[in-house]
């Protein structure tokens, strides 16, 4: 014991619980909503969420464990792996619901798109933290990089599978503009990226893709087909006002109106039942967690653990805005889990990871000997 714990013991005082109590409270609340959603019954949505939580907290908690020098070591083979597996799916992954994500291992079916989400991370954060700063703004800054992004995005929009596939280009994209790589070449980009969404719209998209897109903007000019989703999730968080209905009395989710209520719609559901109250607590919550990783990216004393802990931030990041504009009806319906809320292993594993990450960059600060920034 130390006198920073007191009485409680070193390894548990240290830990960073400015994050870990807001975590607890949020996965709390998305249980107490799954509940809910399950028309008053802990299974099999709440039940399995906690479960879930506390296998991948354990998860977490190893990852934090990790030596600087063993990550760094593990992470162009971890990227080769999980870019094999992703081949592995396109020859013989299993087919779930018109889609090929995953493959069966036998004792678990693994999603290894949702991997390449943090693997992309610390991969770039490698390749940047060994990159002379003299080339930041040559081709060798961003060749070989954009092609580890382009090749995994490749093979997940033939599963097909568009929000998997936009958040590992966002991630990417965060660590190379931190990295320091010219803002004219996102510039130049992102007006590429513009000038090309006809053609990708038209020849790139899925047609039941193009549909989605195209609902966003009118959704109540198809509100029985294309645009239902949206629709009724604009209905459940309007009819919630500003305290809600209460708990356990949401009518859209309890009437099965609202479609995916305890997935991708768990915030509507939410705030049905609790109102603008509740969606403003989910908010500041989901605030600290994000506030608390930014930090831990700006304490690290060596670039590859801040560009580590800043893409980590951004992939969670991702996961909250992305779900909230589609529940919102401000972004096209593709399938982002809202994090620690939704019901959902493959999500969950993947946040987790990053909280993991982000915990052990914090230890790694924590440790480290006051001094500059090195690579």
């Amino acid at each position: 014991m130390s006198a920073r714990g007191g009485i409680i013991p070193e390894p548990i005082a240290r830990q960073p619980w400015e994050m870990l109590i807001p975590l607890f409270m949020l996965v709390a609340f998305g249980a107490a909503v799954l509940f809910s959603a399950a028309g008053g019954s802990m299974d099999p949505f709440a039940s399995s969420h906690l479960i879930r939580f506390s296998v991948f907290l354990v998860m977490a908690a190893v990852i934090a464990s990790f030596p600087r020098e063993l990550v760094r070591f593990m992470t162009y083979p971890a990227y080769i792996a999980v870019l094999l597996m992703l081949v592995g799916v396109e020859a013989m992954g299993a087919l779930r619901g018109g889609s090929q994500r995953w493959l069966d291992l036998g004792f678990m079916v693994l999603q290894p798109s949702e991997l390449m989400k943090p693997v992309i991370v610390v991969t770039l954060a490698q390749f940047y933290s060994t990159l002379p700063v003299g080339l930041i703004s040559s081709w060798r800054a961003i060749v070989l990089p954009g092609a580890m992004i382009a090749v995994p995005m490749a093979l997940v929009l033939l599963q097909p599978d568009l929000g998997t596939s936009l958040a590992i280009a966002f991630g990417g994209a965060v660590v190379m503009l931190l990295a320091g790589l010219p803002l004219r070449w996102f510039i130049a980009g992102g007006t590429a990226a513009v000038a090309a969404a006809p053609l990708i719209f038209f020849f790139g998209l899925q047609e039941y893709q193009q549909r989605r897109v195209l609902t966003m903007f009118n959704p109540e000019e198809d509100a029985l087909g294309a645009g239902y989703h949206i629709t009724q999730s604009k209905i459940a968080i309007g009819s919630g006002g500003l305290f809600g209905k209460g708990f356990n009395n949401g009518s859209q989710s309890h009437l099965q109106y609202l479609p995916e209520p305890h997935t991708d719609f768990v915030f509507a559901t939410m705030a049905e039942e609790w109102g603008l109250v509740g969606g403003l607590f989910v908010l500041a919550v989901f605030s600290i967690i994000l506030r608390w990783g930014l930090r831990v990216a700006r304490e690290s004393r060596d670039r590859f653990a801040s560009l580590l802990a800043a893409g980590m931030v951004a992939t969670i990041f991702f996961y909250i805005a992305v779900n909230l504009l589609m529940v919102m009806g401000m972004a096209p319906v593709v399938g982002i889990p809202l994090p620690f809320m939704s019901h959902g292993g493959s999500s969950m594993m993947t946040n987790m990871i990053c909280i993991g990450a982000l915990m052990m960059v914090n230890r790694w600060n924590r440790n480290a000997p006051r001094g500059g920034l090195s690579g």
